[in-house]
């Protein structure tokens, strides 16, 4: 496999990581060819240009444009705000480059059709940002659900709680628009909906509440304006498999920085995992005497690939940044042919018609099958 020519659009918090990611992947895995950093887009050319020397991109444009036509640029990062990804990767695929999108798709569903489409289209490989997916911990709660450790799984709830918007006085931004969502369904729920797909297949129905703790905010003009969205989500859902699931979502929930809370709960025992405590699950089965059963912690060890790749002591524990990287090396072995593990722009449209679904059943008042 030749080394991957890089252009990124964006060098916001998801940019950063996309170029710790690019920058790391080599040094990680050691069967990739490093990565070549060619260009970097920005909203202005002089923004550009600062984050391309910090982020190690030989070139640098205000015009994202521009990347398409470069012939050094083989595949483009979509780090920009959600309302921007359709026309960009749509426009990256159609110049021949491969694509690594942030999530979700698009606001849209007609969009994240095209994006698809495009994909088809163009035969080129298209992956969205669901870097949670690739944590070590996921990875072997899903051999112990495939290997029968825990029995048939009937019932599963996950909860996705931040309070990065609990402030009812925070200024008003582009999350709380129309144009960028749902809210809580598509920013936020599409976290947890990526677990579920990984873990069990994907949604069949759905029958779903919103909420809006607040009606405006604060502007930067000193004026409020109205929130057009929703930052709360409560969702029953039956899986693949008959499984029945309850999700929760809740961007304002003071105190919870990045939690996503999984409850698995099968015929022969329970799984329990927290995103905030990311490196360790609880493990409780029925087998041994009743008198001394009970939740079992498990770290996250060299024993759990690919946390070997980083780390050869047990318990010292990855971080997003290196999911991230975990997910840039899943793209790598998707361009060269090889097996991999990342949401594909097929399976992320399945994923976004769970969450138009849902957001269609808030609106009617009943199960909705997606």
């Amino acid at each position: 496999m030749k080394a991957l020519g890089v252009g990124l659009i964006g060098t916001g918090y998801m940019g950063k990581c996309h170029a710790l990611a690019w920058n790391g992947v080599r040094q990680i895995f050691g069967d990739v060819p490093a990565p070549q950093l060619v260009a970097l887009a920005e909203s202005n050319a002089e923004m550009a240009a600062s984050r391309a020397s910090a982020f190690g991109f030989r070139k640098s444009t205000g015009n994202w444009r521009d990347l398409l036509a470069d012939p050094e640029v083989d595949v483009i990062s979509v780090t920009t705000p959600n309302a921007f990804h359709p026309e960009m990767a749509i426009a990256a695929l159609q110049a021949g480059k491969h694509v690594w999108c942030e999530k979700p798709m698009a606001p849209a569903l007609g969009d994240a059709e095209a994006m698809l489409a495009a994909a088809r289209s163009t035969g080129k490989i298209a992956i969205l940002g669901y870097n949670y997916i690739q944590n070590p911990a996921i990875a072997q709660i899903r051999r112990l659900i495939e290997d029968g450790t825990i029995g048939t799984v009937n019932h599963v709830r996950v909860e996705m709680d931040e309070d990065f918007m609990a402030d009812p006085e925070a200024l008003f931004y582009w999350k709380s628009e129309a144009s960028s969502g749902y809210g809580a369904l598509d920013d936020f729920a599409v976290h947890p909906l990526s677990l579920l797909w990984h873990l069990f297949g994907h949604v069949q129905e759905v029958i779903a509440d919103l909420g809006k703790p607040y009606a405006d905010r604060p502007t930067k003009a000193g004026e409020r304006r109205e929130v057009e969205n929703h930052d709360i989500a409560s969702v029953l859902l039956k899986l693949e498999g008959n499984v029945s699931a309850v999700l929760m979502a809740n961007r304002s929930a003071w105190g919870r920085k990045g939690r996503i809370a999984l409850q698995i709960f099968g015929s022969k025992g329970s799984i329990l995992y927290d995103q905030e405590r990311m490196n360790e699950f609880e493990l409780y089965t029925t087998t041994g005497p009743e008198a001394t059963r009970g939740f079992a912690r498990v770290l996250t060890a060299p024993i759990h690939p690919p946390y070997d790749r980083f780390i050869p002591a047990p318990g010292h524990g990855l971080g997003f940044n290196d999911l991230k990287i975990i997910e840039c090396h899943q793209l790598h072995q998707a361009i060269a042919g090889k097996p991999f593990t990342a949401v594909t722009f097929e399976d992320g449209l399945r994923i976004e018609r769970s969450v138009h679904a849902m957001a269609q059943s808030y609106r009617e008042k009943r199960w909705v099958v997606v």
